[in-house]
């Protein structure tokens, strides 16, 4: 058997997961509007509610927030499928990152289905049920997708994170 005095590297370690840098801001802008317009929802729906005559009014905001949230979401959708053929695609072939990514997908199913749910599905009584399940999903999904960055350029490489 003959030996090799070469030191081999995994080739998986040099594939390229980083998104280039209008694709990362406008995705990170997105998620960023997508989690602050939810959170501002919540704020508003759960919070700054006043009593008035006939029960609890709506607060101005709420109704904005949720339209805007809703508009984020669609945005959302379509970075989500920008990312299935390079970047996701890339990292199930070099298998880094793989939990903090794989976590995302499911809390990103959790999100679609509780949604979708939310608009379609729903009834007054079942609602509550169906926007517990998606705010939650929504709170663990932004602190999951900074954990995941994170993660990602620790374990790049040559660790330049310029």
């Amino acid at each position: 058997m003959k030996m090799s005095h070469h030191r081999h590297t995994d080739p998986r370690l040099h594939i390229n997961l980083r998104l280039e840098r209008w694709h990362r801001r406008a995705l990170y802008t997105v998620m960023t509007v997508l989690f602050g317009s939810g959170a501002l929802w919540l704020i508003a729906r759960y919070f700054l509610r006043q009593p008035g005559e006939f029960g609890e009014t709506v607060h101005p905001i709420e109704p904005w927030a949720i339209k805007l949230h809703g508009a984020a979401a669609m945005a959302a959708l379509f970075f989500a499928g920008t990312l299935l053929n390079g970047h996701i695609r890339r990292a199930l072939k070099s298998r880094r990152n793989l939990a903090s990514g794989w976590s995302m997908i499911a809390a990103l199913a959790l999100l679609l289905a509780s949604g979708y749910g939310l608009y379609y599905l729903a009834s007054e009584a079942g609602r509550p049920l169906w926007s517990s399940a998606h705010w939650i999903a929504g709170l663990v999904f932004g602190p999951l997708a900074v954990l995941h960055v994170v993660l990602g350029r620790r374990t790049r490489p040559n660790h330049n994170n310029h």
